[in-house]
């Protein structure tokens, strides 16, 4: 069984031959949370001879507390929102939209700067395989799922090298399907489970989009 990975292309060679059923289908994209989360996809597009997209979200956090968040924004011009934080606080739509716009440009730099122009790919009816280098609190891949659903994609799988146990199963009611290598109860921080956690940069997103894109083209 394995308990650690040496790096985050090693854990995506793994994490696809958990995946093998959905190995050279014409209806299947793999979409990255970046930064971390495209060394992984990258090896699972591989491994499934599928496209290779990223998926941006940016948390809303609420002015003065970022780390309690209000919803999320991602790529498509989707925005989820958490109703038990924007209720119970009875947060202005101003709020909102003031964080959400300021989160927006740095979205748009992020998408700017990894497709290097070149449009998203369309989930409509699609399998989507969305992909982090680890998962924690769910907070963020939960917002992806949502905002996934709102773009209509048909099938949403999440999948990541590891997976906290406990939000393994909140991730199960959220997705049609949860795919992980290890689950463990004690997960503490992801980068425990690599040995070799160094930070990814814009540069090597782009390179791993642009390897992928050749073999499987963007197209809008």
């Amino acid at each position: 069984m394995k308990t650690q990975f040496f790096n985050r292309s090693e854990a995506g060679r793994f994490l696809a031959q958990n995946l093998v059923t959905y190995a050279n289908r014409n209806d299947v994209i793999v979409l990255a949370l970046p930064r971390g989360g495209v060394p992984v996809a990258a090896e699972v597009a591989k491994g499934l001879n599928a496209p290779l997209d990223v998926f941006v979200v940016r948390k809303l956090g609420l002015p003065g507390h970022p780390e309690l968040a209000m919803g999320a924004i991602a790529s498509g011009g989707v925005r989820v929102f958490n109703g038990e934080v924007v209720n119970a606080l009875r947060i202005p739509d101003e709020v909102i939209d003031a964080v959400s716009a300021e989160e927006l440009i740095e979205l748009q730099r992020r998408e700017k700067a990894y497709r290097a122009g070149l449009p998203p790919l369309d989930l409509e009816g699609k399998t989507v395989i969305v992909v982090d280098e680890g998962v924690a609190t769910g907070s963020t891949m939960l917002a992806a799922v949502s905002a996934l659903r709102q773009l209509n994609a048909g099938r949403i799988v999440v999948a990541a090298p590891v997976i906290a146990a406990s939000t393994y199963y909140e991730l199960r009611r959220a997705a049609d399907e949860v795919a992980a290598v290890i689950m463990p109860e004690d997960f503490y921080a992801v980068g425990l489970w690599y040995k070799d956690f160094y930070p990814t940069n814009d540069e090597e997103v782009r390179d791993l989009l642009a390897q992928t894109a050749r073999h499987h083209p963007i197209e809008a």
